[in-house]
This record gives C-alpha cells, sequence and structure tokens, in this order.
C-alpha cells in the first residue's frame, strides 16, 4: 500500500508540475496586442525583420533587431529582461524562433503578435498610406482580362511553405499555359495589393474566371491538389 500511494503521489506531481509550468510568452492575435502594447509602459518592441522590410512600414515605437543578422543575440541581452518585451515579424515565424531564443536567455515576459505585421495590417492597424507599393489595383485588373483561368499566388521569399511550393508552381506556369496564367507575385515588393486584398498569412492564392474569384487558399497546397483547382 504504502509503494502504491508513493506512486500515485508522483504521478499527481509530475501532472501538477507540468499543468502548473509558467508559460514565458503569450501569442495573441493584433487587436490584443495592440491594446497591450497601449497598456503597458515604456514597452519594449521588437520588429525582427530585415532592416528593409522594416524600412518599408512598421509599428511605431518599434525597434528593429534582425532575426537573421549576426548581432541579434548581442542586441538582445541589452534588453531588459525583467521588463515586457513584445515582438513580431512578418507572418510570425521569425518572431516565434526569435521569443524561443529570448526564453533561453533568461527573458520571462514575452509578448508575440500572432501571424505578425500581415495580421496587423489586415486587423485595419496599419497606418493607411496612398503611397503604391509595387502593383496597383488597376495592373492588376489588368492580368485577369483573358479568356484562360488565371491562379494568382502571393509569397515571400522568406516563407518556408512558398519555398515548398515554388518548384512545381513554375514547372505549372510552362506545362498549362495553354489553359492558365499562373501570376506569382512577391508580396514585400506588392504591398499594395496585399493591403487591398486584406491578405493575412503566405502564401495566399486566388484562381479568377472571367475577372472574379472562383477559389482561393492560404497556406500551403499540394501540388496535386492545386492541380484539381484548375
Amino acid at each position: 500500500m504504502k509503494t502504491r500511494s508513493s506512486i500515485i503521489l508522483l504521478i499527481a506531481f509530475a501532472f501538477l508540475s507540468c499543468t502548473g509550468q509558467t508559460t514565458k510568452t503569450q501569442t495573441i492575435p493584433a487587436a490584443a496586442f495592440a491594446e497591450k502594447i497601449k497598456s503597458t509602459p515604456n514597452p519594449q518592441l521588437i520588429d525582427v525583420r530585415s532592416p528593409e522590410e522594416f524600412n518599408s512600414g512598421h509599428i511605431d515605437n518599434a525597434a528593429n533587431i534582425n532575426w537573421n543578422g549576426d548581432d541579434f543575440e548581442g542586441k538582445i541581452k541589452a534588453l531588459d529582461k525583467s521588463k515586457p518585451v513584445f515582438v513580431y515579424c512578418m507572418s510570425g515565424g521569425r518572431s516565434h524562433a526569435a521569443a524561443s531564443k529570448m526564453e533561453a536567455l533568461g527573458f520571462t515576459n514575452i509578448t508575440e503578435l500572432q501571424g505578425g505585421i500581415l495580421k496587423w495590417n489586415a486587423a485595419g492597424l496599419g497606418k493607411p498610406t496612398d503611397k503604391i507599393i509595387g502593383m496597383c489595383p488597376q495592373e492588376f485588373g489588368d492580368l485577369l482580362k483573358t479568356d484562360k483561368k488565371v491562379l494568382v499566388d502571393f509569397y515571400a521569399e522568406w516563407c518556408e511553405p512558398c519555398k515548398k511550393m515554388a518548384p512545381y508552381l513554375t514547372q505549372m506556369q510552362k506545362d498549362l499555359a495553354d489553359k492558365v496564367v499562373i501570376v506569382r507575385l512577391n508580396a514585400d515588393e506588392n504591398k499594395t495589393m496585399i493591403n487591398e486584398m486584406k491578405i493575412d498569412e503566405l502564401p495566399a492564392h486566388f484562381i479568377y474566371e472571367n475577372g472574379k474569384i472562383t477559389w482561393k487558399h492560404t497556406g500551403f497546397i499540394s501540388e496535386e491538389d492545386l492541380k484539381k483547382q484548375l
């Protein structure tokens, strides 16, 4: 009985240890992220994208510490570990990796923007601008003026699912040229259309027929499943 009781106590202790574990990083949606920044005195807000991405538009009062930069760890260590840190990137991949690194360095209060600045802008929290970045809506509309189906693929060089899809999308452009127009647009270079179409996740795919959307999908999709839609 004594042995059995000891085992039960050990199991209970292990359960409580797991369920009671404090999570150092909290990932929250854009509206909650904005509210939490506002209610935090002197927030340490970190944009971990590249300097080029940062300069093209960022959240007010953010500091740029490039996750892929050689000096990332050194600059992060200069922050106050005892105070809250807010972190974001374009879609969430780099900020998640950065938050994990900060946890390892001893930061205990980290808030990550769920879905990155794509979700932030899609939620209407970005700064409105009349500046055209990349393709404008009129030019985009001209691409759709064809009697063929049009597949538009919004991608980014840093997006892992986009990289996986790139080889077969490129091949499909050649193989299906007589039936489908396949257009690949770099999201970082075509921010006007990203905002216009409220795209909040990459890759993003749209099929048009006679100028109207007949199918859309975000995230990775296999070559086989994509061809079924065409």
